[in-house]
């Protein structure tokens, strides 16, 4: 028997200001874009917007559904978007911010849902390079992951199932 141990490494910032302007950018639209989300259920409305290495950006919010679970995450959204009207290009960062409408906080760092980290995972996988993962609240600290892998560090890929 062999003890194992995952550990990896992130970026904390205590704001916004700290970030690189691309970077502070590209926070700011998915801060901005939480106000599009439609959560009428969970009133928890999420945004995200990819960085492409073209230089394009894309947006994405959940959107909810009455039948439960059968809505979309943010992250899911922008990646959907992303490769419809950019097939081939490759993500370089994906932004993720959040709008709790509950009266909860909304300045600490989120994290991608377990679907979401797998989908990131398999984005990473189809273009062989890593996707930076930028995530906050809207105000407060900021984490950045420099891959999905870091939030997912055993999972399932197509080489699994060669």
């Amino acid at each position: 028997m062999t003890t194992q141990q995952f550990t990896f490494e992130y970026t904390s910032f205590s704001d916004i200001s700290e970030l690189t302007p691309a970077d502070q950018q590209l926070l700011s639209a998915a801060r901005k874009v939480t106000e599009q989300a439609y959560a009428p259920y969970s009133n928890f409305f999420v945004g995200a917007v990819i960085h492409l290495e073209n230089g394009e950006t894309v947006k994405g919010t959940n959107q909810e559904n009455a039948s439960f679970p059968v809505g979309i995450c943010a992250e899911r959204t922008a990646l959907s978007a992303a490769s419809s009207l950019y097939p081939g290009v490759a993500i370089d960062t994906i932004a993720v911010s959040y709008n709790n409408h509950n009266g909860g906080k909304n300045d600490a760092p989120i994290s991608p849902c377990g679907i979401c980290r797998q989908t990131i995972t398999e984005y990473e996988n189809r273009q062989h390079s890593p996707i930076r993962i930028i995530m906050s609240g809207q105000s407060g600290k900021v984490y950045i992951l420099q891959t999905a892998k870091h939030l997912l560090p055993f999972g399932f890929t197509a080489e699994d199932m060669e």
